[in-house]
């Protein structure tokens, strides 16, 4: 199976596609809107790609880079072209295109007893496992969001993320959205807290 990556314009083919994935696939209060992720992939910091398997349209993937450091931010497999693993060569070809980045990922913790697609949540972290991603001992912030993070590296830092932020938003924008990068024991500290 051959991947390509084509980045996301107007003028793609299959661009009513791609914007209908992006908004089934994530639900509203973890997606960004969509004219910002455009806006933002005309930029050296972030990628958008429409994703095909043997020239067929398969899915979605946005990558945010600074320095060595590259966060998935979204990558999402068309509904009916799941399960036949276009999602791992997705993957592979990611890992090779970023190779010598720290390419990390966030998900929702599986470990959250009353969430209702828990289940789902333990397989999409048995997939990215399954795929060279292991868990970190950092969560993500986002809004009111947390998140747990993936990565293909351990050398990750919360300074490196802030960058990225920075870098990706503007030091204005990214100051004043909660978006940070935390030891995981800290989010459970201040848990403890409240």
């Amino acid at each position: 199976m051959k991947i390509t990556l084509r980045n996301v314009t107007s003028s793609l083919p299959e661009y009513s596609s791609v914007k209908q994935l992006y908004t089934n696939a994530f639900p509203a209060n973890e997606r960004a809107p969509f004219f910002l992720l455009q806006a933002r992939a005309y930029s050296e910091s972030s990628d958008f790609w429409s994703v095909y398997a043997d020239g067929k349209w398969v899915g979605i993937a946005y990558v945010i880079s600074c320095k060595k450091m590259s966060y998935l931010f979204y990558l999402a497999v068309a509904e009916s072209e799941r399960g036949q693993g276009f999602g791992s060569a997705i993957l592979r070809t990611l890992r090779r295109m970023y190779e010598g980045q720290r390419l990390f990922l966030a998900i929702e913790p599986p470990e959250e007893a009353n969430a209702p697609n828990r289940e789902e949540r333990v397989k999409r972290r048995q997939f990215y496992m399954k795929n060279g991603f292991k868990p970190v001992p950092f969560q993500i912030r986002e809004g009111p969001m947390i998140y747990d993070v993936m990565s293909t590296s351990s050398e990750l830092s919360a300074d490196d993320f802030k960058e990225l932020a920075e870098s990706y938003l503007g030091k204005v924008i990214a100051s004043a959205l909660p978006m940070k990068m935390m030891p995981k024991e800290e989010k459970e500290e201040k848990a403890d807290e409240a």
